[in-house]
């Protein structure tokens, strides 16, 4: 029997890491001689940020009918809770302790719990790398993933990008990469260059009425998707700019945002809203090597600056479990112009509709994205260029064939095998 430790946040948060670890968790959990434990932070990140990450929408739950315990442990603000995690882990005598590693400002607790387990337990430590280099890029990002991420006996990395990045950010350290999961006999630290797999969390419903939700929400016959947080990287604003000049030129055409503004999850009229708010504000300036602050970014006032109304369609919330698979129904493709890009969740959850991608050619997208086949890319920040996708999209639909050859190879199982792989310490 194997005894797995999936560390990250549990299912009762919201965003796509959740859903991450939740489904490794499940897929590990479908063979009977595992034992799998969900070890989750109480609270990820610092206080002072202005944000409400836990999911108080979803009805479904995940986890039923398997056998994953769920244990959340984790404070982010107080060190304490993190040795207290350490020595919880080390008492389930895991073989395998698997970190969900996507945000730097998770580094000092992350290190300081792998560190422990490195010197306390004979588990591989891996950590699997949705990002090396934060897409903010400041200095304190990399030192803190630097502190975060070096006791690992193994990496997990989704891009050959996210691999490079790795050797940078260690100039002086072995690296042996390779697809299989085969652990390195030498000195040399394994990374497995894996892929984001596809969620299967969400399935599509064939009993579901797209038409009639279509009519409900009153989409044109042409429908571009863009799902997910609105966070600036993501580039909603270029996507609706884009959308603008695609519908002045075709009367057809629906742009359909499912999403929760990032920053304003909170009611800013309330004093602890503005004080975290202000010192969030404070420390985004002392820390980050981009003084912009991403608080203010509110792209969604672009449809009315650009008469898009009867055009767009808005649903600015979390969108719960158990509706997601409604609005990628009733879409023809997801847009992800992105600024900067790692291997996303949108993405996979998009080949799980088995719907082609329209992408700025930026990060891992020129990896997996084959222009012409699974999806259009488009030049970076070039607003025409973006506009000229979709129009071609319209012009040469793609098959959803090309999608689910593409996207085959990337389940849970194959990537579950490779890190199944035996280890020795």
């Amino acid at each position: 029997m194997a005894k797995i430790v999936c560390f990250g946040p549990g299912p009762k948060f919201k965003g796509g890491i959740s859903n991450y670890n939740t489904s490794l968790a499940k897929t590990l959990d479908k063979d009977p001689d595992n034992e799998v434990h969900i070890v989750s932070w109480t609270n990820q990140y610092p206080s002072i940020i202005p944000r409400e990450f836990v999911d108080k929408t979803s009805q479904s739950d995940f986890l039923e009918g398997t056998r994953i315990k769920v244990k959340y442990i984790t404070n982010y603000n107080n060190p304490f809770s993190w040795k207290e995690t350490a020595r919880y882990i080390k008492s389930l005598n895991p073989d395998k302790v698997i970190f969900q590693w996507a945000i730097s400002i998770q580094g000092i607790p992350m290190g300081s719990i792998a560190k422990w387990l490195k010197k306390h337990s004979e588990a591989e430590v891996i950590f699997d790398l949705h990002f090396v280099v934060q897409k903010e890029g400041s200095t304190i990002d990399e030192r803190l993933t630097r502190i975060g991420i070096k006791h690992a006996d193994t990496y997990i990395t989704h891009a050959y990008k996210t691999v490079d990045e790795l050797k940078e950010l260690y100039p002086n350290r072995d690296f042996a990469v390779n697809e299989t999961g085969e652990r390195s006999k030498t000195e040399a630290t394994t990374v497995i260059k894996l892929f984001h797999p596809v969620y299967d969390l969400y399935e599509p419903d064939p009993d579901f009425d797209t038409e009639a939700f279509k009519k409900e929400l009153g989409l044109k016959e042409h429908v571009f998707l863009f799902f997910g947080f609105i966070r600036k990287y993501k580039g909603l604003h270029n996507a609706i700019k884009a959308f603008k000049k695609v519908a002045d030129q075709r009367n057809d055409v629906s742009l359909l945002i499912c999403g929760e503004e990032f920053w304003a999850t909170l009611d800013t009229s309330k004093i602890t809203t503005k004080i975290k708010r202000g010192l969030f504000a404070v420390a985004q300036k002392l820390f980050l090597k981009n003084k912009e602050s991403e608080q203010d970014y509110r792209p969604l006032k672009l449809i009315e600056e650009l008469n898009l109304e009867d055009r767009t369609v808005v649903k600015n919330e979390f969108i719960p479990n158990e509706d997601v698979n409604k609005y990628f129904q009733v879409s023809d493709c997801s847009v992800l112009y992105y600024l900067t890009a790692t291997p996303s969740g949108v993405e996979s959850l998009t080949y799980n509709f088995e719907l082609p991608i329209l992408a700025t050619n930026v990060g891992h997208f020129p990896e997996t994205i084959k222009d012409g086949f699974n999806g259009y890319l488009a030049e970076d920040r070039d607003i025409d260029s973006m506009a000229e996708q979709m129009l071609k999209f319209i012009e040469h639909p793609l098959p959803s064939e090309n999608v689910r050859k593409s996207a085959e190879n990337m389940s849970w199982e194959n990537y579950v095998t490779a890190i199944l792989k035996d280890h020795t310490k």
